[in-house]
């Protein structure tokens, strides 16, 4: 009695406040803004993909190679040859993630205060570029358009769309006849907030050039590097997933409470290997999106493991939900698991929820550290099959093989408490 007693003062406190958290339009903002990119770095992966075909030249041997590896050869040489050509597409989508996420983050939480979306998101577009696009040696730098300006791009998409809802609550607009056409009118009354955001953003640009001799996106990234080493260190994500899975044990949805922190971590270390790659230098980013998937494959607390062991069970019940589950599952979607087992407020469960991703992560990250499996470098479409995923990830069919061995790990440590939970509902009957 006691024990539910505190389960209940728990669930009272920290329901209502994960709930805020995961309603705040900011935060919603954020996340729904920055999936606007993800459809332009997949097609870009790819034409980094065809630049980089996965043969190495020096130990190429075309006496002894085989019809395949002549293939792959020729391949290399021309990509080496037109670097530049094939990369483009990819250096205009995902080397401009940051510039299209300033708008669709702008767009986002413009839509929720019921504003002009398309025109605030092109004002957060415009000031992001112009704060983010020096000119150095006569040459526009766009270094800070990629992952570099991601934060940038946070701070700039939420506070003009706050700068243009400040306008439209004062009312502060040119007054216009009737007689001028809709059209006309929301294009002059766009010019107040769109010059007043240009002065503001750009003059803070300024200051600091003249200040720090550093444009603001430099400014930012410099402050920001202490939180982001700590979100990015193992020791802070995997505190950060695991209070995740915590809330999901009350039943709130954790992994949308922590997803703009560990998914905008995850894209900016990607894209680091990316360009690394580009420049045909070893990968050294270990913290990139692939451990983002490892921590909610088969969903938050790795269950794809435990799918299996419930699929072979002995309780009907359960061998109804895990068949039920094992395809949500694959494209890491548990909330079958999650409440209809249930996983929230077992306490039985609670303990292999909690230290499978952990596992999984530690041995995702050596894993790429001792170079067993590919470092990821591509940015994969979410809810797609944690198999594709793994192979999407790093062109690497090592890293398919590891996956489904960490689905194995999984069940190995789901296997204890699972049965004693099946033992439990057995002497029920």
């Amino acid at each position: 009695m006691g024990n539910e007693s505190m389960v209940d003062k728990l669930n009272g406190v920290l329901s209502p406040l994960a709930a805020k958290l995961g309603n705040q339009r900011h935060l919603r903002a954020i996340s729904t803004g920055m999936m606007f990119s993800l459809p332009f770095i997949v097609i870009g992966s790819f034409f980094l993909i065809f630049a980089n075909p996965s043969i190495n030249m020096e130990q190429y041997n075309p006496e002894t190679a085989n019809v395949f590896m002549r293939f792959l050869a020729a391949w290399k040489e021309f990509a080496v040859a037109n670097y530049d050509l094939i990369t483009a597409p990819y250096n205009l989508t995902m080397g401009i993630i940051g510039l299209i996420s300033a708008f669709g983050i702008a767009y986002s939480l413009a839509n929720e205060y019921k504003l002009n979306a398309a025109m605030t998101g092109m004002i957060a577009t415009v000031v992001y570029a112009m704060i983010c696009t020096p000119v150095v040696e006569g040459k526009i730098d766009l270094n800070y358009l990629g992952t570099n300006g991601l934060f940038v791009a946070i701070i700039v998409g939420l506070l003009v769309v706050e700068i243009c809802r400040w306008f439209e609550i004062k009312d502060i607009k040119i007054s216009l006849p009737d007689s001028v056409p809709p059209m006309v009118a929301t294009f002059i009354n766009t010019l107040i907030p769109l010059l007043v955001t240009i002065i503001l953003f750009y003059g803070i640009n300024i200051i600091f050039v003249v200040t720090t001799d550093q444009i603001f996106p430099e400014a930012v990234m410099q402050i920001l590097t202490p939180a982001t080493n700590i979100a990015g260190s193992l020791g802070g994500f995997l505190l950060i997933v695991t209070l995740g899975n915590i809330l999901w044990l009350f039943g709130i949805n954790g992994s949308s409470i922590i997803f703009p922190i560990v998914f905008t971590l995850g894209i900016t270390q990607t894209g680091y290997n990316a360009e690394q790659m580009a420049s045909n230098e070893a990968m050294t980013h270990l913290m990139n999106l692939q451990m983002f998937r490892i921590s909610v494959m088969g969903g938050a607390g790795a269950t794809l493991g435990l799918i299996l062991l419930m699929m072979r069970s002995k309780v009907r019940e359960f061998r109804t939900i895990g068949k039920l589950s094992l395809i949500p599952g694959i494209c890491s979607i548990n909330e079958p698991v999650i409440f209809g087992l249930p996983i929230v407020l077992n306490p039985i469960l609670a303990i292999p929820f909690l230290t499978a991703p952990i596992v999984n992560l530690l041995l995702t990250y050596f894993a790429q550290k001792f170079h067993v499996i590919g470092y990821g470098f591509i940015i994969d479409p979410s809810f797609t099959p944690f198999f594709a995923q793994a192979y999407l990830s790093s062109m690497d069919w090592r890293n398919v093989v590891f996956t489904f061995g960490l689905v194995f790990v999984s069940a190995a440590i789901y296997y204890p408490f699972f049965k004693v939970m099946e033992k439990n509902r057995l002497a029920e009957k």
